[in-house]
């Protein structure tokens, strides 16, 4: 049996990966907030306090089972806000940066905890951006939090190499895609995100892609054993 674990599975990418594993016979484990699974668990990503015990007890759990593969996806992620940094509350910021960075930390070190001893294969892959690699007006907050989980996804798959039984992590750029985010994306105010155009020409051309296909390619990406520590794109 395959344990594939995922995070924001309630819609989108998420949702056609929990789709995909099941579809192929895996057991799945999904986190979000509204939890619309028969096998989702709910939890708050932003609220901090509670995730790490949360997610603690539900890893240790599924660890139980015997499991030819596991594979944890750290997908969760949120957008907002979108505008100048000055723009931006105290409070939008921190929830932010608990939702993209720390809660998926969080998942990475209870990921690790509760398998490391496995030793079946074990990949754990974070679903970076594009924009992780530059900078774009409006998109501070979302380009730094996926270039931070890109560097400490590099640096988890350095610490595993000391391990009889390593984890592989890795990160994979989906690229962009029919979803509820991009629909945020195109709704933004040009002086709040000044690419906005870009983006709402690709939905005119038809050019995003679905979010099936999307996760078909990220499935193939782990199934071949990429090298750990690198960045992949599933387009």
């Amino acid at each position: 049996m395959g344990i594939a674990i995922i995070t924001g599975g309630s819609r989108g990418l998420g949702a056609a990966l929990c789709d995909l594993y099941r579809e192929r016979g895996w057991r799945v484990l999904e986190f979000s907030r509204s939890a619309p699974h028969a096998y989702s668990v709910r939890l708050d990503l932003s609220d901090i306090r509670n995730v790490p015990d949360a997610l603690g007890e539900e890893l240790r759990s599924l660890a139980a089972f015997d499991a030819r593969e596991v594979v944890a996806i750290g997908n969760a992620s949120m957008l907002g806000p979108v505008g100048p940094v000055e723009g931006s509350s105290p409070e939008e910021i921190a929830t932010h940066l608990h939702v993209n960075v720390v809660s998926a930390v969080l998942f990475a070190r209870a990921f690790v905890e509760a398998f490391q001893g496995h030793t079946c294969p074990k990949t754990f892959v974070n679903i970076s951006s594009g924009a992780a690699n530059r900078g774009s007006a409006g998109w501070s907050l979302y380009g730094a939090s996926k270039a931070a989980l890109e560097n400490f996804v590099r640096a988890v798959a350095l610490e595993q190499e000391g391990h009889t039984e390593p984890i592989r992590a890795i990160s994979i750029n989906p690229g962009v895609m029919d979803t509820v985010m991009q629909e945020e994306v195109r709704a933004s105010r040009p002086e709040d995100f000044p690419a906005v155009e870009r983006y709402a020409r690709l939905h005119r051309e038809g050019r995003l892609a679905s979010p099936a296909s999307i996760a078909s390619q990220i499935a193939e990406i782990v199934a071949t054993r990429p090298e750990s520590g690198g960045v992949y794109s599933a387009q």
